[in-house]
């Protein structure tokens, strides 16, 4: 089985919570019989660690504001935790594909998935009501647990189901752009003809 869409699923999820991945592919790989994943992310110490932090992602993201610092954070965290899983996973698959292309696939992958999410989340900040934040964050985080447990048993499946809410979500970041650059215009073109008109 070649290990190319599990390292794409894994690095897209781990842009979006690096931790839930480490969690659940430690713990579908020793409790759910799971060959692909490597015996490192299967170690107690490792799942310890990624529970705590996976706790601590899960109640900061669902906060205003606290949630985009969060993120500034986790801009090298989430990126290098793609490279890393990426790079464990060819590991466990020699000959589909050689542990730095796996890395780099892994690492690149979360770097665009976590610049979306971050952009996403700051055009959420913008409103005052701190529910849709709650909302995104329990999105996103049923999106990974699914899609990482899809990646162990239809690892195609799950990589095209991980390229689609991609390609959606930069579509969401182009268009949330795009409507505040225009409001910024509107306003800017206001605070001009104020002055005029009081002249």
């Amino acid at each position: 089985m070649s290990v190319v869409p599990l390292v794409f699923t894994s690095g897209w999820a781990s842009g979006v919570n690096a931790y839930a991945v480490v969690l659940l592919l430690g713990l579908l790989g020793r409790f759910g019989g799971a060959d692909s994943v490597p015996p490192t992310l299967e170690r107690t110490d490792v799942l310890i660690a990624a529970a705590v932090l996976f706790l601590c992602e899960a109640v900061a993201d669902k906060i205003p504001y606290v949630d985009s610092v969060w993120d500034v954070i986790h801009t090298v965290i989430r990126p290098v935790a793609g490279a890393t899983i990426g790079a464990l996973l060819a590991g466990q698959d020699p000959g589909s594909l050689g542990e730095v292309a796996a890395g780099a696939v892994g690492g690149t992958t979360a770097l665009v998935s976590h610049g979306i999410k971050a952009s996403l989340r700051m055009a959420i900040n913008t409103s005052p009501e701190p529910a849709s934040n709650i909302v995104a964050s329990l999105t996103e985080d049923l999106s990974v647990a699914g899609l990482i447990t899809l990646a162990i048993f239809h690892p195609w499946l799950a990589a095209s189901a991980a390229a689609v809410l991609m390609l959606v979500g930069a579509l969401l970041v182009w268009f949330a752009v795009s409507r505040i650059r225009r409001f910024l215009v509107r306003r800017r073109e206001r605070k001009g003809l104020r002055p005029a008109a009081g002249g």
